[in-house]
C-alpha cells in the first residue's frame, strides 16, 4: 500500500464532524478560526457544545500547508489534562481536511455579556452576591490552574463563560503555558501576551519572567470591572513598529498611575530591575486614588471587598495575592456569602 493510500484509508476510518453533531449556529471568530453551536447527533445525548475549529497554518499566499498552529496544539495539550468544575472541558478533538475541530462543553454567557446587559439593559449594579459567586469561581478556576502549574496568560471578561446553570468556566487557553520553578524566561516566541486592559503592570515594563501573579493582576482587573461596569485601566495600546519591537505602554501605565498612583521602590522594591524601569521619571507623580475609585463603583459594598480589590492589583508581583490565598479572602466569609 502507498502512503497516499495509506492516509485515504486512515482519513476515510476518521469520524466526520457533521457525522457526530447537528451546527446550531455561528458564535464567534478569530485569528485561529471559528466557533460554531452545536449538538449531538446521539439520541441519548441532549447536550450541546462550543465547537472550535482552528484553521491550519500556511506558507504565504498559497495553500502550502504546514501543520497546526502552535496555539492549537497547546490548547489541546493541556485542555486533555485539565479537569476541573470551573475550566471549560474539552470533550474531544476531531481531525478533518487538514483542519482541527475542538469540541468544547458550551456555556451561554460570558463575563464582558453580564457586565453589558447590566450597564445597558437593566441599567443598575451586579448584585454584591453575583459578583462574590462569579469571583469565588473564577479564583477557584485560575488556583487550579496554577496548582497544575498552568499560567493562562489572557485573562479577561470574554474568556470567562457562565452556564446556564450559573457556573463559572474560564476557557481560551489558547495562550496558556506551563511553568517551572525555579522560574524561567516564557517570553520567546510570544511578543504580546494578555489584552492590554488586563495587563500586570511588570508586563508593561519589559518583565521577561512570567509568574502566577499576572494571572491575579487580571483577575483584579476582572473583578474591578464587575464592580463598575467598565474597563478600570482602558488604556490605549501603542502598535508594534515594521522591526516588530514591541513598543513601552505609556498609556496603559498612565491609566493605572492615575488609579493606584505611581509606583515606587518602597511599594515595590525591585522596580528598578525592570528593563523599562528608565520611563518611570517622565511619568507625573500620582497618589494612590484606589479607594476612593472603589466608592464609587457602583457594586462596591464593603471594607473587605476594597480590600481584596486592592490585594489582587498590588503593584509588586511579589506580594500580590495569589489565588489560594484570595480563596480565603474575609470578602468570601462575610454575608452575603458566595454560592459556590
Amino acid at each position: 500500500m502507498s502512503m497516499t493510500e495509506y492516509k485515504l484509508k486512515r482519513d476515510a476510518c476518521r469520524p466526520k464532524v457533521l457525522d457526530k453533531y447537528d451546527i446550531m449556529g455561528f458564535i464567534s471568530s478569530g485569528t485561529y478560526g471559528r466557533v460554531y453551536k452545536a449538538k449531538s447527533r446521539n439520541k441519548d445525548d441532549h447536550r450541546e457544545f462550543a465547537i472550535k475549529k482552528f484553521k491550519p497554518d500556511r506558507e504565504g499566499d498559497t495553500h502550502h500547508y504546514v501543520g497546526i498552529s502552535q496555539s492549537a496544539c497547546r490548547e489541546i495539550a493541556l485542555c486533555r489534562e485539565l479537569r476541573h468544575e470551573n475550566i471549560v472541558a474539552l470533550e474531544e478533538v476531531l481531525l478533518e481536511d487538514k483542519a482541527i475541530f475542538m469540541v468544547f462543553e458550551y456555556a451561554e454567557h460570558d463575563f464582558l455579556q453580564i457586565i453589558h446587559y447590566h450597564l445597558h439593559t437593566e441599567r443598575k449594579p451586579i448584585p454584591e452576591i453575583t459578583i462574590k459567586s462569579f469571583l469565588w469561581q473564577l479564583i477557584n478556576g485560575v488556583a487550579y490552574l496554577h496548582a497544575n502549574w498552568v499560567l493562562h496568560r489572557d485573562l479577561k471578561p470574554a474568556n470567562v463563560l457562565l452556564t446556564s446553570d450559573g457556573i463559572v468556566k474560564t476557557g481560551d487557553l489558547g495562550l496558556a503555558r506551563l511553568f517551572n520553578q525555579p522560574l524561567q524566561p516564557l517570553f520567546n516566541g510570544d511578543k504580546v501576551v494578555v489584552t492590554i486592559w488586563y495587563r500586570a503592570p511588570e508586563l508593561l515594563f519589559g518583565s521577561r519572567h512570567y509568574t502566577k501573579a499576572i494571572d491575579m493582576w487580571a483577575v483584579g482587573c476582572i473583578f474591578g470591572e464587575l464592580l463598575a461596569l467598565k474597563p478600570i485601566f482602558k488604556g490605549e495600546e501603542a502598535k508594534m513598529d515594521s522591526k516588530k519591537n514591541v513598543p513601552f505602554q505609556r498609556s496603559q501605565l498612565t491609566k493605572i498611575f492615575e488609579i493606584l498612583g505611581t509606583p515606587n521602590k518602597e511599594r515595590w522594591p525591585t522596580i528598578d530591575q525592570l528593563p523599562d524601569y528608565c520611563h518611570l521619571s517622565s511619568f507625573t507623580q500620582s497618589p494612590n486614588n484606589l479607594k476612593h475609585i472603589y466608592q464609587l463603583m457602583p457594586g462596591a459594598k464593603s471594607e473587605s471587598g476594597y480590600n481584596l480589590l486592592a490585594a489582587l492589583l498590588e503593584y509588586d508581583p511579589a506580594k500580590r495575592i495569589t489565588a489560594e490565598k484570595a480563596l480565603s479572602h474575609p470578602y468570601f466569609q462575610e454575608d452575603p456569602k458566595p454560592i459556590t
